[in-house]
């Protein structure tokens, strides 16, 4: 049995990647047992980026074309933004790409990663089927899904998988439907009433039916708290905590430089407002 478990990242960016895109893959390159593919329609960084981020170029009509074709009915995938109610399917839409790997996951580039195995152990691997990296629930920038017919067609058991997939409105069913407040809070799936059964409804449905081996685990830093080091591949909060990665969801809308970062250093600080080269 292979020591350390094949674990693949797909990432769909459709449109000019952003200037966080630098220190994504920076960070991607301080993993280099785990694998990232990138499908998106801007070709600037082709040759630009380490060994184990493998680009493959695809139009939006091109990726909903494939949709369209993996799920057996029509999809509309018009805009990026869609692109994240179709992640769970990813497994599915894109299995050609994954077939070498025991493990796939849908990642954002708004992240800024640490060190993956030091938290995604092998013995957390043989355990679960599913890894979130929230306590609460699923986390569509990072989450973990085994690579088998199950778990590739495990978005499928939600009731309204269709109506979500074949509509042009975003529904946030990788996630919650938007329903992140009484989750956090601590509330049931059952207590929580949604307009359609998102992911997390589901999975947690599911888990305690013993259906799936679900992992949930408060391992990311998000939001603008400061006092964050990246430093040659680890995350680490108030020099004390390592963490998984740093979710720049609020600092890139504070943030944005006024020119790219065209070498980042192996250690830089992010405060509550911006990100400091060394």
């Amino acid at each position: 049995m292979k020591e350390a478990k094949e674990i693949v990242f797909i990432i769909c960016y459709m449109g000019k990647l952003p200037w966080y895109f630098d220190y994504f893959v920076h960070s991607c390159k301080f993993n280099p047992s785990i694998a990232f593919t990138v499908f998106t329609d801007d070709k600037t960084y082709a040759d630009k980026v380490p060994s184990n981020i493998r680009f493959i170029y695809k139009t939006l009509s091109e990726v909903n074309e494939l949709a369209s074709q993996k799920l057996g009915f029509t999809t509309k995938i018009l805009t990026g933004y869609k692109l994240c109610d179709f992640k769970p399917a990813y497994g599915l839409i894109f299995s050609e790409y994954i077939k070498e790997f025991d493990y796939w996951g849908h990642m954002d580039i708004d992240i800024v990663l640490g060190n993956i195995r030091e938290f995604i152990t092998a013995d957390l691997l043989s355990k679960y089927e599913l890894i979130s990296v929230r306590h609460d629930y699923l986390t569509g920038h990072f989450l973990l899904f085994k690579n088998n017919d199950k778990m590739n067609n495990l978005f499928t058991l939600s009731k309204d998988y269709k109506v979500v997939l074949t509509s042009e409105k975003h529904y946030c069913f990788d996630e919650t439907n938007f329903l992140f407040q009484p989750f956090t809070d601590g509330l049931s799936y059952k207590e929580i009433p949604s307009e359609i059964e998102s992911m997390t409804h589901l999975v947690k449905r599911l888990e305690e039916e013993k259906y799936l081996k679900v992992y949930f685990d408060f391992l990311i830093i998000e939001g603008t708290p400061g006092k964050l080091r990246w430093d040659k591949g680890k995350m680490i909060y108030r020099n004390k905590y390592e963490v998984l990665l740093y979710h720049l969801i609020r600092l890139k809308t504070i943030y944005s430089p006024k020119q790219k970062a065209l070498n980042i250093p192996d250690s830089f600080s992010i405060s509550p407002t911006r990100i400091y080269h060394h």
